[in-house]
């Protein structure tokens, strides 16, 4: 590390990439900017336009466009013609000159609490990156209609500092959610609630006069333990959730049934035996 004139050893600041899913010109996305760029060199790439719902899913058939943006303080900052997945692949592969020590996504309009992780866009920058070794935390507000970011803002970087300091282990992330509440209880490190947003499709009439389906979304509800996400933010908490994606496999189920399945697909039984 660096010896300022005083002779006391200098820090050096961390190297964070921070992206979104809302788009680049969300607000969110600048809060998250905000909460971290006196603590950390930042560089900013996001998608060019929202792109909520897409998961950690990648563009194969559309070709993807890079263009630098105008931030404050003169910070490093792209908008690309893709999902967040691409934004990080992009970023990782082309844009930037070395390897993130962090990467911050968000902070999202409504919640990614429960198992709405699989949908989740913000949630699906982070899984790319955690999938290239690069830790990550996605950031979400229960609130979708008014988040309170100046609220949010002062969690950002104690989170990150925690998880430089203390390294998530390989393969998992951490997804934080904020509560929709006047008054912040604290954060609780849980587990994932039941809970996730499902369809609600709306039948409409186009002006040529075919129908159409909006899906739309609603939240469902599940009886949540008292250690899960959904309930802790209820009750006004702050949750971080450390989810593990390096592997997906039942190993219990793998053990229980690797034999008997084997055994049954390789006699290859008839219809008419089952």
């Amino acid at each position: 590390s660096p010896i300022n004139p005083t002779g006391d050893i200098m820090q050096k600041k961390p190297y964070i990439l921070i992206t979104n899913d809302d788009g680049i010109e969300a607000p969110g996305l600048f809060a998250l900017y905000q909460a971290i760029c006196n603590f950390a060199e930042v560089v900013i790439i996001a998608p060019a336009s929202e792109q909520s719902g897409v998961g950690a899913g990648i563009s194969l058939r559309n070709p993807l466009q890079i263009q630098s943006v105008i931030w404050p303080t003169n910070t490093a900052a792209w908008k690309v013609t893709g999902t967040p997945a691409d934004c990080v692949r992009l970023g990782l592969h082309t844009i930037l000159e070395r390897t993130p020590d962090l990467i911050l996504s968000g902070i999202n309009r409504g919640s990614n609490a429960g198992r709405t992780v699989l949908y989740s866009g913000t949630v699906g920058a982070v899984i790319e990156g955690t999938m290239k070794n690069v830790p990550g935390i996605a950031f979400s507000s229960v609130n979708y209609k008014n988040p309170n970011y100046e609220q949010f803002k002062e969690f950002v970087q104690p989170i990150a500092s925690q998880c430089l300091t203390q390294p998530l282990p390989k393969g998992t992330l951490l997804n934080v959610n904020f509560p929709n509440t006047e008054k912040i209880q604290g954060i609780k490190l849980a587990h994932q609630g039941m809970g996730y947003w499902m369809e609600n499709p709306e039948q409409r009439l186009h002006p040529e006069g075919h129908e159409y389906y909006w899906l739309g979304g609603k939240w469902s509800t599940y009886e949540e333990d008292e250690g899960s996400d959904v309930y802790l933010l209820e009750k006004g908490y702050v949750t971080a959730v450390p989810i593990h994606i390096n592997e997906l496999t039942d190993k219990a189920l793998l053990l229980e049934r690797k034999q008997p399945f084997e055994h049954f697909v390789n006699s290859k039984p008839t219809l008419t035996e089952l």
